[in-house]
């Protein structure tokens, strides 16, 4: 079966100039087009286009997309390439996902900090908390901000009045 570009892009959820930007790139060499010059996808073509898509969403360069599309254009030959790229881009998703935990980990971290400021009525409740009374998930960050005597900027209209980060 046959796809237009409109047809193909509603079906990925694609922007029709998306689409059109990726075969400018190199991208879509696969996609026959009719004499017209129009494009016309079919069924396996909705195959390449989500491993493009993944490669983008993680953040691969389209200049890297193109390589990996080119090598696999040319067969088996460039299997070693293939799979070394797609490993280093593993390897850049896994340490986003790691940086992205961690700043999980330190939103988890002020939420607590401020529904406990709401319920005590003042940012002040963390200045005497002992160590104890802290979530132990949270109590790294905490001990760490204290160590390190972390503040905010000054808030605007309120004089000096610093809290904790």
């Amino acid at each position: 079966m046959y796809y237009t570009i409109g047809e193909a892009a509603k079906r990925m959820n694609l922007s029709t100039s998306a689409l059109r930007y990726y075969d400018k790139e190199g991208l879509l060499p696969f996609v026959e087009r009719t004499s017209g010059g129009i494009r016309m996808f079919q069924d396996e073509d909705f195959d390449w286009l989500e491993i493009i898509e993944c490669l983008k969403k993680t953040g691969m360069p389209i200049k890297e997309i193109k390589e990996f599309v080119d090598w696999s254009m040319e067969g088996d030959s460039t299997i070693d390439q293939r799979l070394e790229l797609i490993k280093e881009q593993q390897e850049v998703v896994r340490l986003q996902i790691e940086a992205i935990q961690e700043n999980l980990k330190i939103l988890n971290y002020k939420r607590w900090y401020y529904e406990t400021a709401k319920q005590a009525g003042t940012c002040d409740v963390h200045k005497t908390m002992k160590p104890e009374d802290i979530p132990e998930e949270f109590r790294e960050i905490a001990l760490h901000n204290k160590k390190k005597n972390i503040v905010t900027m000054e808030r605007p209209g309120k004089g000096n009045e610093r809290e904790s980060l």
